[in-house]
Formats: structure tokens, C-alpha cells, sequence
């Protein structure tokens, strides 16, 4: 779907403003909020107050349609504004047209500014799942979403190439897909990363017994989760962690070690593309919802925490291989995707859970067999 134009649709509680928010809902592509305006509170003649009328019609409208409904006051803004200017204009004997200050002052002007900074864009999941990009578009931020189009969010890679071939851009369509670092390309990333950062060279240590299974020229020229360069091995070792104080790099003998799983992750400060969290979270400071870390990984239900720095702790419904920080936690609802946070810091893992348990097992039986008997 890519991006979701959201439309404000002033309603004023008459037919016109009525249709017009029907007409809008019906066009593909667009999401539309119904808002009234309050910009007189007094009673007429009669003693009623038409305003509360007109609203609870265009509330209803909106109930009808489906689409969210928000209510807006203006009373102070008209009053000095267009009011004022209304009264001394008639002192001077001069006929005024509130119509078109209320338009310049209020509609155009404080209201403009309510429906674009107050109503958020929301970012979509495009129509080929593969190539959908919102994963690398969720630090973005709502200024920039606002004036964005994303013209291709409806169409599949295929249909993308159809055209292409169509217009005759046949030199483009043999061009193989840029990959790797953006607007670096693919490299070796040992030798790229060594050409700007100085070797620290440290040991390869087995997460299981701290055997020294071979060396390495710097912990930030590997990562989690990546097979280990260790030689006179008849199986293949993966780095499961890091300690950049010491410089060791820990490794597992397998692919799948648990010391590789985590199921609880930290972020930094979370970027909501909505700029707030969403309600649900904001109300009860915890939301249901969908994770990923790797562009086009399955995504995974989860737990979010809101915490008071706008950190969030994230839950995963089972554990998940080799999430690293410095990466983004990537979060979904449905189709759409809410924003992202750095990775800071992950959970324990059920190796490390039960290790620390055989410890503490190791420890109370020492304890008990050391412990001398009571004189008699």
C-alpha cells in the first residue's frame, strides 16, 4: 500500500461537507479524518446553540462513514481575529465580509496548521512484500512523510519491469539491483572497515569452556551471529557475543547454539513515524504488535513496554537468532509500520540462564559440603 495519504475533512454538520467526506473515504489510497470546527459559543435569538447541533451531525456522519471524528475550538482565534475586525469595520461605516477572513485567519490558517501538524501520515507496507522498503523508511521523520510519494508502493517488482520495457529502458532493465552499504556498494567488509579503523586484534573464545580457539583483528569487523575465520576446524564456529573491554570475541560450535537466541531487547529512544506512540501504548504503556530486525525477516509478535525516556523493551513471542545491537528493532501493526528504535541492549539467553543456574547449584553444594557438623 506504501504511503497513506491522510486527508482532514473539515465537516460543518451540512450536506456539503457530508458528501465531501463520503467522496473521500471512496478514493483508494487516502485515509480521511472528519474534524468541526467551534468557532462561536453563544446562543442565537431562540437561546439554542446551533454549534452543539452541527457537531453532534457531523459526529454522526462520521459514525456513519466510519472514519475517526475530532473536535476543534477556535472561539478565541475568531473572536480577535475576524470578529473584532468585523465590529470596527461597521464603526467606520464600511460593510465588512467575514466569509473571507474567516477563510484567511481561521480555515486556512489555524486550521491548516491543526490538520497538518496534528494529523500524522502513516507508512504502509507496499504491494510486493519482497521489495517493500518501509523497513528502511521507519527513522524517517512526519515532516518529510507529509511531502513524500512513493508512486511504485502499489506495484509488484514484475509489473515495475513491464513498464520499464514498455518506455524502451531496456539499458536500466539489465543493471543488476544495488545491494550493500547504501551508496557504497558491496565490498569486503573486513578490508573495507580496516582501511578507516585501526586493527585491535583479540582472541576468538568458546562461549562454552573459554578455550582461545584462534584470533581476530578487531570485534567490529565481525558480528553476531556471522561464521568465525577459525582455522584446523572440522566445524563451523559463529559469534555469539562480544566484550569490547577485553577485546574477545565469544563463539559457538554450531549455528543454532542458544547462546545465539534472545527473546527481550531494549531500544534507544523509540522514532514513532506518527511522532506519538500509538494510544493503546500511550494509555496502558504496553501494545501488541509485530517486530523484525533484517529487512524481509518473518515478522515476529511481540510485547512493546513504554519506559519514561520513551525507550522501549520489546518481548518476542519465542526466542530469535542473533539480534544485534547497533541494528533496529522494526515495529508493525498489521500493514502498517509504526517506526524504530536502536537496539541498546538485549536479554539474557537461555544459555546464559542456565549456566547461571549450574553456578548457583555449584555454589549451594560447595557451600553444604564445606559447612562443618555441629559440635554434638
Amino acid at each position: 500500500m506504501g504511503l497513506i495519504r491522510h486527508i482532514v475533512c473539515a465537516m460543518s454538520g451540512g450536506v456539503d461537507s457530508s458528501v465531501t467526506a463520503l467522496l473521500l473515504k471512496r478514493r483508494e489510497g487516502y485515509s480521511v479524518t472528519g474534524v468541526f470546527m467551534k468557532n462561536w459559543d453563544s446562543l442565537d435569538e431562540s437561546g439554542v446553540c446551533s454549534a452543539e447541533k452541527d457537531c453532534e451531525d457531523a459526529y454522526r456522519v462520521c459514525q456513519t462513514l466510519d472514519i475517526p471524528f475530532h473536535q476543534v475550538s477556535y472561539v478565541k482565534e475568531y473572536w480577535l481575529e475576524v470578529f473584532s475586525n468585523v465590529l470596527k469595520e461597521y464603526e467606520k461605516g464600511r460593510t465588512p465580509n467575514p466569509d473571507i477572513l474567516c477563510n484567511k485567519h481561521i480555515k486556512f490558517n489555524h486550521f491548516h496548521k491543526y490538520a497538518v501538524n496534528t494529523l500524522a501520515v502513516r507508512l504502509y507496507r507496499g504491494a510486493d512484500l519482497l521489495k517493500d522498503q518501509t523497513f528502511f523508511l521507519s527513522q524517517i521523520s512526519q515532516d518529510a512523510l507529509r511531502q513524500t510519494l512513493f508512486p511504485l508502493a502499489g506495484l509488484t517488482k514484475e509489473f515495475v519491469k513491464k513498464i520499464a520495457a514498455e518506455a524502451g529502458f531496456h539499458h536500466v532493465l539489465k543493471k543488476k539491483e544495488s545491494m550493500g552499504i547504501c551508496f557504497i556498494g558491496e565490498r569486503n567488509f573486513e578490508n573495507f572497515i580496516l582501511e578507516y579503523l585501526e586493527p585491535k586484534p583479540g582472541n576468538l573464545v568458546s562461549i562454552e569452556d573459554g578455550a582461545i580457539m584462534g584470533t581476530h583483528k578487531g570485534w567490529f569487523t565481525v558480528t553476531l551471529g556471522q561464521r568465525a575465520k577459525i582455522g584446523g576446524q572440522r566445524d563451523a564456529w559463529f559469534v555469539v557475543d562480544k566484550d569490547i573491554v577485553t577485546g574477545d570475541v565469544f563463539v559457538a560450535p554450531t549455528t543454532n547454539h542458544p547462546s545465539l537466541f534472545r527473546d527481550t531487547i531494549q531500544t534507544d529512544r523509540f522514532h514513532w513515524l506518527t511522532v506519538d506512540p500509538p494510544l493503546e501504548l500511550a494509555r496502558t504503556q504496553m501494545l501488541d504488535c509485530h517486530f523484525r530486525f533484517i529487512h524481509q525477516m518473518p515478522p515476529v509478535p511481540c510485547t512493546v513496554t513504554l519506559n519514561m525516556d520513551g525507550s522501549v523493551w520489546i518481548s518476542l513471542s519465542q526466542p530469535v537468532r542473533a539480534l544485534t545491537p547497533g541494528q533496529f528493532a522494526v515495529l508493525y501493526k498489521g500493514d502498517e509500520c509504526l517506526g524504530s528504535g536502536k537496539i541498546i541492549q538485549l536479554g539474557p539467553s537461555e544459555f546464559t540462564l542456565q549456566k547461571g543456574r549450574e553456578r548457583l547449584v555449584a555454589g549451594a553444594q560447595h557451600k553444604e559440603e564445606s559447612t562443618p557438623e555441629p559440635a554434638s
